[in-house]
């Protein structure tokens, strides 16, 4: 079938005309200054077609022509959520829910979209982290899943409301169990968390609403750590979190579902968070090799697939063609969840054995080889900045003195003028380019000397 590019012009006079109305006017204004590399909605790439386009398929003009083979998706069910794991086979898991796109439930009262509270978790299998994945297996009702595993190698899917599964192998069998909650005062939403496992076998929980738990034995048994939500302090709808964590540091996503858009956040020990500037994502995120895009009218539940260091290789979301009301049971509308993948961040090492200051008169950092990239022979070296993420957002921080071999590796030198670190900093970021063009950058952890435990807000 014949590749279609559709001018943007041309799709929106095709459009329902609820997705043709302008999305709520945000209250977030993106700061003036900020450079390419500088917001995490520059991470995401180009998504190669697997296979071709089609327009033969479910969907409003705005999906059409598109790429079925990216993700999961079926005539006959609606899917939701879910995030990816890499199994010990090598292969991506998604766990990932679902209900028949022709329900009808209540004497007909509710249809389509609308009886997404009738889901069912499935586990579907892809080599290729894109898709298409195939279900393989039932593991029974539930909705917004997300997989974690546990220190003990076992698995646990949290669902919404107070429930869960778990299971030996993430091929089961699943046990269904109940989530349990110590609250601090009076009991907060329940919904749409999100995991990170710790090194000592806890875990790290956050809520639909941005207040943080603990599970002190990483089960289903949680206890409320902060007071308020983590969330910035702006006009919000904000839900659909999601949070992991790398080498360096924690990272947050969480969506605006009214205004159609997301912010970024990172946190030293996943309690405290700091807002970077700009948009996370925002609708049109999804473009192919080639020139052509998906025009999904909202991007919801965002996951993250991570690497054996953390670090978030794809995103993958929950995407609906229209406004969810007009999805209705046996009708062309419908959602799927899509695979985009994201720019890497590299592997920095700070060398300074003595705390950063403003005053720092040099800085010292390693950016490390690996599979797929040689520093010495794919850094554009005269393009990086270095320094606090508030200054390297806006183009500005630390100029290249000198670069050195160590083995494989690049140790680069820079001047630490401008460096802009202060004691509510605990990761320095690196901002490039590679010698073709693309978009190189990465953190390097602070040491303890510059954190302090009651500035960072």
């Amino acid at each position: 079938m014949k590749t279609m590019r559709i001018v943007r012009w041309a799709v929106w006079a095709l459009l329902p005309v609820s997705l043709q109305a302008e999305p709520v006017p945000s209250q977030y204004k993106v700061p003036e200054g900020l450079v390419h590399g500088g917001a995490f909605i520059d991470r995401f790439l180009p998504v190669p077609v697997q296979g071709e386009l089609r327009a033969d398929v479910w969907g409003a003009a705005n999906v059409i022509p598109r790429a079925v083979n990216n993700g999961i998706e079926d005539a006959d069910y609606s899917y939701w959520g879910g995030n990816i794991l890499i199994g010990d086979d090598g292969k991506n898991h998604l766990f990932i829910c679902r209900w028949p796109e022709d329900n009808i439930k209540g004497s007909g009262k509710a249809s389509g979209h609308h009886t997404w509270w009738s889901s069912e978790v499935v586990h579907a299998v892809c080599k290729d982290p894109l898709g298409p994945y195939e279900v393989i297996e039932v593991i029974g009702p539930g909705h917004n899943p997300e997989i974690y595993r546990r220190k003990d190698g076992s698995f646990t899917i949290g669902v919404m409301g107070e429930k869960a599964y778990t299971a030996p192998t993430l091929n089961g069998p699943w046990t269904k169990i109940k989530a349990s909650f110590d609250w601090k005062k009076e009991k907060l939403n329940t919904t749409n968390r999100t995991y990170v496992p710790r090194a000592d076998g806890s875990m790290i929980v956050m809520n639909k609403n941005g207040y943080i738990f603990i599970s002190d034995q990483g089960d289903e048994h949680f206890r409320q750590v902060t007071d308020r939500s983590v969330y910035p302090a702006i006009p919000n709808n904000f839900e659909d979190p999601v949070i992991w964590k790398d080498e360096v540091q924690y990272h947050l996503v969480v969506n605006d579902w009214k205004r159609r858009y997301a912010l970024y956040m990172r946190s030293p020990d996943g309690i405290r968070w700091k807002w970077d500037p700009g948009y996370a994502y925002t609708p049109g995120i999804m473009k192919h090799e080639g020139g052509s895009q998906e025009q999904w009218y909202k991007f919801e539940r965002p996951k993250v697939r991570q690497d054996e260091y953390g670090r978030a290789t794809h995103m993958n979301f929950a995407v609906i063609d229209v406004v969810k009301d007009e999805d209705r049971a046996n009708d062309n509308h419908s959602s799927k969840n899509v695979v985009i993948p994201l720019v890497v961040p590299r592997r920095i090492e700070l060398l300074n054995n003595d705390p950063v200051r403003p005053t720092t008169d040099v800085l010292r950092i390693k950016i490390l080889a690996e599979e797929g990239f040689q520093p010495l022979e794919d850094v554009a070296v005269e393009s990086l900045i270095f320094g606090a993420p508030e200054e390297v957002n806006f183009g500005r921080g630390c100029q290249v003195l000198k670069t050195e071999k160590d083995g494989e590796d690049l140790v680069v030198t820079f001047s630490g003028k401008g460096n802009g670190i202060t004691a509510d900093n605990f990761a320095a970021k690196c901002l490039g380019l590679t010698k073709s063009g693309e978009l190189l950058f990465g953190y390097a952890k602070l040491n303890e000397g510059n954190r302090s435990q009651n500035k960072l807000k």
